[in-house]
């Protein structure tokens, strides 16, 4: 999974990149800073794979990974090339969904591109600029959708849903707060707009908001509104917190500044949280004696396919997959103890793969 780290210039995006990757993107008070993305792959935290390694002395734990990619900050009239705007554009069509920072805190030393804080005037100006160049995507499919519609009938559907989204986008719209059947989405997917892409809009606070959740944060609650019209994630970070929190060493460290600060979790793991429910991911997990292991699969899907995370024979020859939920392994202890309890299931090619399955794969190729 990719996470495209987006905003104005002097937002909080390299702090926030730099902390969650501990990767040393340059940061500093100016504009573009960062002149090429940035990337860190960042393992994403799950005590149950230390919980199974424990039952089966496990000699390694690999968890799953999800990409950070910090990309260049954006300004006004990016999309016709200002500032770094084509390169922003080109490097955002490569991610699975958006981290949008948003800056809802106020500090004199840290200028603002348009000279005040503004959250909600700072998402329209990116979300502008994605429809802009949207649009001329989209102008050059339906002119090339016209000509072949002329011969192919067949395409004249074709050709009224892409009207249906130019009149979205016209109307200054992301295609994202349109509704769509399977099939349609599916076709949408395959135009890869930059404003169909799914977003988690990260409302960077100051420390003294960040233990309420900002609840009284006037900045963060017009984020939120507009959040709930367009069916996107907000979560409420510090990235300077976040800063101080990846120097600190060990886990037990990190765990006792949170409780200072009268948190439960960082800022990267609210933002995993939500990017795993915004993009319908979960996790299962194998076990054993070299390695305990997470792979990320989407809901809804079925044994053979998420046995194909792991290796292509295993979908090609699925015979069953052996399975029980991680909370009844933990709770009996073994595999043996869990069996006699009727606890471990034998389920065919036709079982929905749910969160925290414990799965030992059948197969012969």
């Amino acid at each position: 999974m990719k996470l495209g780290i987006v905003g104005l210039p002097n937002v909080g995006k390299s702090t926030l990149f730099n902390a969650i990757t501990q990767a040393g993107a340059e940061s500093a008070n100016y504009p573009f800073c960062t002149i090429e993305p940035n990337v860190g792959v960042v393992s994403v935290p799950d005590e149950r794979l230390h919980k199974l390694r424990e039952l089966y002395d496990s000699k390694k734990v690999v968890p799953t990974a999800i990409e950070f990619c910090d990309i260049a900050g954006l300004v006004r009239g990016a999309s016709k090339g200002e500032g770094l705007g084509n390169k922003f554009l080109s490097h955002i069509r490569e991610v699975d969904a958006i981290v949008h920072v948003v800056r809802c805190f106020e500090d004199p030393n840290v200028v603002h591109v348009d000279g005040s804080v503004d959250p909600l005037r700072d998402i329209e100006t990116i979300n502008l600029e994605l429809i802009f160049s949207d649009i001329e995507i989209l102008e050059r499919r339906i002119q090339k959708t016209q000509k072949a519609a002329k011969a192919d009938k067949s395409l004249a559907s074709e050709l009224d849903f892409l009207k249906q989204i130019m009149v979205t986008l016209e109307d200054s719209k992301c295609v994202r707060t349109m509704s769509f059947t399977e099939e349609e989405q599916a076709f949408v997917n395959s135009l890869n707009l930059l404003t169909s892409k799914p977003v988690i809009y990260a409302t960077n606070v100051s420390e003294d908001d960040l233990a309420d959740e900002a609840e009284n944060n006037e900045l963060v609650n017009r984020v939120r509104e507009h959040a709930s019209t367009e069916g996107a994630e907000v979560v409420v970070i510090c990235a300077q917190i976040e800063a101080e929190i990846s120097e600190l060493e060990s886990d037990e460290e990190k765990k006792e500044f949170l409780e200072t600060l009268g948190l439960e979790q960082s800022g990267l793991d609210k933002l995993i949280k939500s990017s795993y429910a915004l993009l319908g991911l979960i996790s299962y997990l194998t076990a054993g004696p070299q390695e305990v292991r997470a792979w990320t699969i989407k809901v809804g899907t079925k044994a053979p396919q998420a046995g194909g995370k792991i290796h292509s024979d295993i979908e090609r020859g699925f015979i069953r997959a052996e399975t029980i939920a991680f909370d009844d392994l933990v709770e009996h202890g073994t595999m043996s103890a869990a069996k006699e309890k009727g606890l471990v299931r034998l389920e065919g090619k036709d079982y929905i793969v749910k969160d925290g399955d414990v799965i030992l794969f059948r197969f012969n190729v």
